[in-house]
Order: structure tokens, then sequence, then C-alpha cells
């Protein structure tokens, strides 16, 4: 279902005879949408929306946030009965293909990403041309962005068998590129791909296991890792996301726009966030130490910020952070860890910041990346890594959202408008008369 027209709204220039009629835009869900294309021919306007928070910038049928009431709907189905029924790769194929596969299908799908998860063994050597230190989101952008170099066969944006093998390719491929990241950065050899293993056990056997030794999956933790991935698959026209779609109304190859997506991803208020929470805990060090550091939080003159708190869109308690929340539980449990004060760290903190009037009134409420990295510590990731993960699990969205801009009638070349503040026009003086 595309979006309908409902009515219209009309804007009067002050001190002029000039008025604009915009349509108003109906989605499936979701507030009226002014369509304000028609402005600058009709008044000599822009419309001016640092960040893009009030802004449409395309007409989507992957995901839907109502940050108010703490809804997220992956094509339309709830996040939490995907979470709690379904598998990733399941989810994968319902935001690519906008229904949940049938048994063939669903058979099919699997198949064909298990048959892409192996890398072009020259890739191999790529990774010796970065430093052992390097970060792994610098690896991943390198290398995902050096796939349009191995593989010409489906670089046609236009052929939409070029875009399936593309999809294929990236949601196969990435899981391999970033555990690899890992093992260049230990010193360990490369682990390859196994096709009798599930997507999530795949990514935590090239991640953990060794050449000498055999390694079994916990299938908890995969179910964890598999949940994360679920819950971090997509998020509607966020940073990452937008650069992506961004970077594709160039026409640029798919691979080039996710290595864009990643880089994007790694800024600390996006996909570095559940890192930072991680970082705060340490900082705050014990429990008695919460509200000193809460009243440097409350302080505007201070730096201190409460990470995992809060979010852009999300004005209640994000979804994703209460199936979050029970996981890290169960995780725990199952590693034998009773007494983690992390853990213990983030239930206070979030006790007492949920039960503060300064929080409540801001509606600061706890998001995903407040537990996420609590689960991925405990289950040995690094940190340098967590960022990392969350690329893996949100290139399904990106790839979804890259193939229906592409498929998208009304898509044009991105092109963001500006308030000009500099200087006036002004003659050029020459150097001999600038004294």
């Amino acid at each position: 279902m595309s979006a309908t027209a409902n009515g219209s709204l009309t804007i009067t220039l002050d001190g002029s005879n000039k008025s604009s009629k915009l349509p108003l835009i109906q989605g499936t869900l979701g507030p009226a949408v002014a369509d304000i294309r028609k402005i600058y021919n009709d008044l000599g306007i822009f419309t001016f929306d640092p960040g893009y928070g009030a802004t449409a910038s395309c007409e989507s049928k992957i995901t839907y946030i109502d940050g108010d009431e703490g809804v997220l709907l992956y094509r339309g189905y709830p996040i939490e009965q995907l979470a709690e029924k379904s598998t990733f790769l399941e989810v994968a194929y319902l935001l690519l293909n906008g229904e949940l596969p049938t048994t063939a299908e669903s058979k099919d799908f699997e198949d064909g990403v298990l048959r892409h998860t192996m890398l072009h063994e020259q890739l191999r050597t790529f990774y010796n041309g970065f430093r052992r230190d390097a970060h792994p989101m610098a690896v991943m952008c390198g290398v995902v962005g050096a796939l349009s170099a191995f593989y010409h066969d489906s670089l046609d944006i236009t052929n939409p068998e070029h875009r399936r093998i593309s999809a294929f390719r990236l949601i196969a491929k990435v899981p391999t590129i970033a555990a690899w990241a890992h093992k260049y950065n230990i010193g360990q050899p490369f682990m390859y791909p196994q096709n009798n293993l599930g997507y999530a056990e795949n990514f935590l056997y090239m991640f953990n296991a060794v050449p000498a030794e055999p390694y079994h999956v916990n299938p908890i933790l995969a179910r964890a890792m598999d949940l994360i991935m679920i819950l971090h698959a997509d998020h509607e026209q966020n940073a990452s996301t937008s650069t992506v779609r961004l970077a594709g109304s160039t026409g640029a190859n798919p691979f080039a726009c996710i290595a864009a997506g990643i880089a994007s991803l790694w800024g600390p208020s996006h996909g570095g966030a559940n890192e930072a929470v991680l970082h705060m805990l340490g900082e705050i060090g014990h429990v008695k130490n919460i509200p000193t550091f809460l009243e440097q939080v409350k302080d505007k003159n201070s730096k201190v910020k409460l990470m995992g708190f809060g979010h852009r869109v999300y004005k209640n308690y994000d979804p994703r952070a209460k199936i979050m929340q029970a996981t890290c539980h169960q995780v725990l449990r199952e590693l034998g860890i009773k007494d983690d004060p992390l853990l213990d760290l983030a239930i206070e903190l979030e006790k007492i910041a949920l039960n503060d009037r300064y929080f409540v009134d801001r509606k600061l409420y706890p998001n995903v990346d407040f537990y996420s990295g609590i689960i991925l510590k405990a289950m040995g990731f690094p940190l340098s890594m967590f960022t990392a993960l969350f690329a893996v699990a949100r290139t399904v969205g990106w790839i979804s959202q890259w193939q229906e801009m592409i498929e998208d009638p009304e898509q044009r070349i991105g092109r963001p408008r500006q308030i000009y503040t500099g200087a006036a026009k002004r003659d050029y003086v020459p150097l001999a008369q600038r004294g």
C-alpha cells in the first residue's frame, strides 16, 4: 500500500499575496506528512530542519516506529513477536521481500545465503594491508568496499537479478568479514564458514574456533546472538540507513553503499553507543557512586552523559530493551555468571533513573544499547567488536532499504539545501594590495 492524499495545507507568505497549497499525504500508520516539493516554486523559500527530525526523506514499506508508544514493526509484524518466534534469516527474508517465507522459500533463501558465505581467497591477503591493531570497523569499511573489485558480475543496479545476488552476497559475507577482522586483530588463523551451521552459529564458530581443537557452539548463546541480530536488523531512516540511501541515490554499487553505511554506523552516537555504555559503567565503578554520577549528568555545565538512556525517536521504553534485558539474564545464567558487577550496576542505575523526576520528565528510558553491551561482554566479545556486530545485523536492513530505493519510481539523487551564512558577494583584492 502506497501513501495516499489526505487533504491539503495552505501556507501564506506574510507581506505578500503568495500562497502554496501543499498536499497532505497519509501513510498506513503515523502522522500525515506535508508534501513541500512545491514550496520553493510557489513561495521562493526552502524549509529548515537540521538533522531531518521532522522531515520524511522517502516513502518506505519496511519499518515503522511509534516513538511515543514504544512500537517497532518490521513489515507490520511487532518486534516482540518476531523476537519470540522467528529467526534472523526469516526476518532477513521478510525485510527484503515484504512477506514471511513459505517452507520452500525459507529453505531456498537459507541455502542461497549459505552458498555465498565464503570470501574470495585473494581477500585473505587484502587483510594483510591493515595494521594488526586496526579497529574492526576500519577493516570492515575497507573490505566491504573492496567486494565491488571482486564481484563484477552483480554490479548492474538496474538488473533485478544482480540486485538479488548482491543481497545474498552482502548478508552472507559480512559475518565472515567481521569474524576475520577479529581473528586478524588477535593474530589467530582465519576460520572458514561451515555450511552445516545456522547463521548466528556460523558467526560464533568463525569468531571463536581455532584449528587446533573442535569448537561446539552453545545453542543458548547462538539463540542470543540470533536475537541480537533480529533486534538490530533495521530501524527506519536512522543516520546509517539514510547514508546508504543517499549514497545509493547516486547510482553507486551496493557494496560501496553498505561500506558507507558501516562508516556512518561507526560514530559513538549511533552504533558505538553500546560500547559507550560499558565505558560509562566502568567509570561509575560501584553502585554507591550512582547518585553522584547522576547529579553530574543533571548539571548542565557538566559534560557527563547518561549513555544507553533516551533515543532520538523513542519517547517511551525502547521495546527492544525489554527483550534484551530478559536475554541478558538468560545469557548470564547459562555462562554461570551469578554476580556480575556490571549487570548489578546497570539494573540499579536503571531503577534509580526510572524513578528520578528529572529523567522521567525528559522521557529518558533505557534503550537497546543499555543491555546489549553487557551481553556481548559476557559472551567474550571485545569492546572493539560491538559496533562491528551491529553492522553484521544491520546489513540486511541496509540492503533492503537500498533495494526499495532503487525500485522507487520517484527516487532522485539526494540533494539537501542549506541556509548560507557566509560572506556576501565581494571583489577579489590582489595580494599586493592586502597590506
